[in-house]
């Protein structure tokens, strides 16, 4: 896997607990498909760990940026392998990685993508490419967030839901405040109902909590997805 050492351009808050980090690839050829993911840590530390891409090829392509959607942990650091991460700290970076990625040529009429909070990373590379490519299919996102302020990239999903460009569902599964209009409780079966139009012409895409993701899947093959269209990524939540 190729390697290389590039500077970051850009740490920015995404939502009250995850960054979003800007990578400087500009001078650093890296090329991967729609929904891979990489390795990085700060240069010269042994310890990387592997993020999902967040930014589509093409737009790293117009940008020269990697886009990371990075969760913090409980005592808001980033970790070891990124101790102190700002504009201009070199990283090391490796990959792509993984297989979780958007095919060439999907035939299904329907793509549904379903994340559960910064799952969300390798879907929307994935639902940007959608749409430069101008695929022709119907676009749904079913999204799940701890509270209504931790939906990241929200803005820019509505305003894809608002010119017709995808239908957008949201809910929250801790936040009791009457902030919050929208939808509540963990995915489930009602919220697979409002988005499945047509199960048997539908290709499904997971990512979040392994937890999540499983019942995920047990809930779409219950519903007449195929197996071979549900592609899925998943991990394990720390206890905090």
């Amino acid at each position: 896997m190729p390697a290389a050492t590039v500077p970051l351009l850009d740490v920015a808050i995404a939502t009250p607990r995850s960054r979003l980090l800007a990578i400087d690839v500009r001078e650093a050829a890296f090329d991967y498909l729609p929904g891979q993911a990489l390795l990085i840590g700060e240069h010269g530390r042994e310890e990387q760990r592997p993020y999902s891409i967040a930014s589509s090829p093409e737009r790293s392509s117009e940008t020269g940026r990697l886009e990371l959607l990075i969760a913090l942990e409980a005592n808001g650091d980033f970790g070891p392998h990124l101790p102190s991460p700002r504009t201009g700290t070199l990283v090391d970076i490796v990959g792509p990685l993984g297989t979780f990625v958007f095919p060439t040529r999907p035939h299904q009429r329907h793509l549904l993508f379903v994340a559960g909070g910064t799952g969300i990373s390798p879907l929307r590379s994935m639902v940007d490419h959608a749409l430069r490519i101008q695929a022709p299919h119907q676009i749904a996102v079913l999204y799940s967030a701890r509270r209504h302020d931790e939906f990241a990239f929200i803005d820019e999903f509505r305003a894809h839901a608002d010119a017709g460009r995808l239908e957008l569902h949201q809910t929250v599964t801790r936040d009791e405040g009457q902030a919050w209009a929208g939808g509540r409780g963990r995915i489930s079966r009602r919220h697979f109902e409002s988005v499945l139009h047509d199960p048997a012409s539908t290709l499904c895409f997971v990512c979040g909590p392994r937890t999540m993701v499983s019942e995920a899947v047990s809930t779409l093959k219950e519903l007449g997805l195929p197996d071979d269209a549900i592609r899925t990524e998943g991990w394990a939540v720390p206890r905090i």
